[in-house]
C-alpha cells in the first residue's frame, strides 16, 4: 500500500509538472518553465520513495530522493519565483544550482546500511558536506524567495498566493514527518503538488482568465 500511494503521488506530480511544462510552451514565460521543472524534481522524488517503500532503500534510491527532494525542489521553485518578479539572473543561477547538485550527488559517498522500506535519515548516510550543507542552503534560499514573493503579491492575487503558501507549508510539515514513512510523506508530497500547481495558474482576479504568469509579472505597487 505504501508504494501505491507514493506512486500514485509520483504520477500526480508528473501530470501537474506536464501541465505546467505545456503552458509555458505557449506562453514561454520562464518562471512556467522553473515551476514545472520543480514539480518534476517533486515527481521524480516520490518515485524514490515508491522505489524504497516497494523493494527496500538503499543507495540507489536514496541518492534520487535526497538529490530531486532535498537538492532540487525548493530551489527550483523559488527560481521561478524570482523569474515571476523579473529577476532574470535567476534562470543562469538554476542552471548551475542543477549541476552542481547532480555533480555533488554523483560523487558524494553514502555511508552505512540501510534496513528495511522507512525513510532514511540523511545525517546516517550523508556528511555535512557537501551534500546537507548545499541541501540547507537551496532549502532555505529557495523557500524564502517562494515566501517573500508571495507575501509580496499577496494584495494582487489573493487566493493564488495563498495557495502557494499553503504548498510550501504542506511540503514544510511532510518533511518534518518523514518519519512516519513513505505513505505518509507521499500523502503530504501530492498535496503540496496540487497547492503549488493551483496557486501557480490561479488568476490574478476571480473571472480574468490570465493565469498568474501574465497577470502578476510584477511587484505590486
Amino acid at each position: 500500500m505504501e508504494a501505491l500511494l507514493a506512486f500514485g503521488a509520483a504520477l500526480l506530480s508528473l501530470r501537474l509538472a506536464g501541465g505546467l511544462w505545456g503552458r509555458w510552451r505557449e506562453r514561454r514565460s520562464p518562471e512556467l518553465a522553473a515551476w514545472a521543472c520543480a514539480l518534476l524534481a517533486y515527481a521524480l522524488a516520490c518515485a524514490a520513495l515508491a522505489w524504497g517503500a516497494a523493494h527496500g532503500w538503499d543507495a540507489r534510491s536514496f541518492r534520487a530522493y535526497y538529490l530531486f527532494g532535498g537538492l532540487l525542489t525548493a530551489p527550483l521553485l523559488g527560481a521561478g519565483s524570482l523569474l515571476l518578479v523579473r529577476r532574470r539572473w535567476a534562470a543562469p543561477a538554476a542552471f548551475l544550482w542543477t549541476g552542481l547538485a547532480f555533480g555533488v550527488m554523483v560523487a558524494v559517498p553514502v555511508h552505512g546500511v540501510f534496513v528495511g522500506t522507512g525513510i532514511p535519515s540523511a545525517q546516517a548516510h550523508l556528511d555535512f558536506v557537501p551534500a546537507r550543507l548545499l541541501a540547507v542552503v537551496g532549502n532555505t534560499a529557495g523557500t524564502i524567495a517562494v515566501v517573500v514573493v508571495a507575501l509580496l503579491g499577496i494584495r494582487r492575487r489573493p487566493l493564488g498566493n495563498a495557495l502557494i503558501l499553503a504548498g510550501v507549508g504542506t511540503a514544510a510539515v511532510g518533511s518534518a514527518l518523514a518519519g512516519l514513512g513513505e505513505a505518509a510523506t507521499a500523502l503530504f508530497i501530492a498535496a503540496a503538488a496540487v497547492l503549488l500547481y493551483l496557486g501557480f495558474v490561479t488568476p490574478t482576479r476571480w473571472g480574468d482568465r490570465r493565469v498568474a504568469s501574465e497577470g502578476s509579472a510584477s511587484l505590486p505597487g
